[in-house]
């Protein structure tokens, strides 16, 4: 299932409700041009976050909070209420918040090659 921002604080809820003791899957793409030669570069990546259990109280906290009408799949992994209940990410915690350094660098150096 595919989430943008949640459009209501009952769809907010359904979200994190359906995170808590499960997992979420994070997929990314980044494309480079070289101005200069025209080349182009592409690639994905996927983060998994494996979640404990989040208590009721602690969704209600966030929901007030207001940050996860803000944020694709409205929860964010560094947020303080939420980083108590992260078991494991698999991949990169900034792949999971929406741009993976890693394969940014990767494709930027490519495209300076070619």
């Amino acid at each position: 299932m595919i989430r943008e921002k949640p459009s209501s604080k009952e769809e907010a809820r359904h979200f994190v409700k359906g995170y808590s003791g499960g997992c979420a899957v994070v997929v990314g793409s980044v494309v480079v041009t070289n101005l200069s030669t025209g080349s182009r570069k592409q690639g994905w990546d996927k983060s998994e976050v494996y979640f404990h259990d989040i208590p009721d109280e602690v969704i209600d906290r966030l929901i007030d909070d207001g940050v996860t009408l803000n944020v694709a799949g409205g929860l964010m992994l560094e947020h303080p209420l939420t980083a108590h209940f992260v078991d494991t990410v698999i991949g990169t915690p900034d792949g999971v918040m929406g741009l993976s350094k890693s394969l940014t660098q990767k494709l930027l150096e490519e495209s300076l090659q070619s």
